[in-house]
């Protein structure tokens, strides 16, 4: 008597193909890594306007969360060294939301239409289009979320005070500091981007992104969208100027721009493109080698 369930059953359960799992549990390369990088950038410069600025707003107001994570940690610790080190470990929440949620984020994106314009020179006016839409709608949902923590009572006072004295802090450094922070900061927001891009879970992703991030918030490094939500805090308080705020956030935005396209966007990208032309020239020279061997060895049999 035949079986035929039991025989499909086994069929099924036979020898998956080795590409099906191996393949993406792999360690990825450089060049792996940067074409995904190359595939999120593209959908995103297709995006509309309006959807940019919706994500951009969003995201921008999601980033309130890292202010608000290290402003009620150093509330309820105290203003120690310790306890500043242990208040950032909360800073992270906001990139992991905004970065594991797909919103738009000023910073993430010198990383990702940079690097396909390296490759797409005709994505150049794309780029720029996106960045000047997603700025501004960061900057929109920062100043959101600082509103809402300033003029509302959403907030117990000692959280806001807080907020006010990390503003404050923030601005109280000179443009060359400010910029070269920046640049740290930009580094490793972008750097912490372009490993999520070789993750193979959302796991892995989060403990990147809280990783780097911690390491921005524990020193300090300015970014111009995390650091706005606690400076627009004070503005709105009345403990520091609007003029003080846009005095901060030409360098900071620069210092931004910088760490994230040079020392991220340019190294990764030619640690790929350059390093896939070192393998081709590899394998020409070993075929090559190969060639020699059988030729010694056919002499020889002659």
């Amino acid at each position: 008597m035949r079986y035929p369930f039991r025989r499909r059953k086994a069929e099924k359960a036979g020898p998956q193909p080795v590409d099906s799992h191996q393949k993406n549990l792999a360690r990825p390369s450089a060049e792996d890594i940067y074409k995904q990088v190359a595939s999120n950038a593209r959908q995103e410069l297709k995006r509309s306007n309006v959807s940019l600025a919706i994500s951009g707003f969003g995201g921008g107001a999601f980033m309130g969360f890292s202010a608000l994570g290290s402003a009620i940690g150093l509330a309820l610790l105290g203003a120690s060294p310790s306890a500043h080190l242990l208040a950032s470990m909360l800073y992270p929440l906001g990139f992991i939301v905004v970065i594991i949620g797909r919103a738009q984020l000023f910073t993430e994106n010198t990383l990702y239409p940079v690097a396909l314009v390296l490759a797409e020179k005709r994505e150049f006016w794309n780029t720029v289009r996106l960045w000047s839409i997603v700025l501004p709608a960061n900057i929109a949902g920062a100043l959101a979320f600082s509103a809402l923590a300033a003029r509302t009572p959403a907030l117990e006072p000692r959280f806001v005070d807080a907020l006010v004295k990390l503003g404050v802090q923030g601005l109280s450094h000179p443009p060359s500091a400010l910029f070269w922070s920046g640049v740290i900061g930009g580094w490793m927001i972008a750097l912490a981007a372009w490993l999520v891009s070789g993750s193979h879970s959302i796991t892995g992703s989060v403990v990147l992104i809280w990783m780097l991030t911690f390491v921005v918030g524990a020193g300090n490094f300015a970014h111009c969208i995390a650091s706005s939500c606690e400076i627009l805090v004070a503005v709105l308080t009345g403990h520091a100027s609007w003029g003080a705020y846009a005095q901060w956030l030409g360098p900071a935005v620069a210092g931004n721009i910088c760490g994230g396209v040079g020392l991220v966007t340019v190294l990764e990208y030619g640690q790929a493109i350059y390093g896939k032309e070192t393998e081709e020239i590899m394998k020409v020279a070993e075929k090559q080698e190969k060639q020699l061997a059988a030729e010694e060895e056919q002499k020889k049999a002659s």
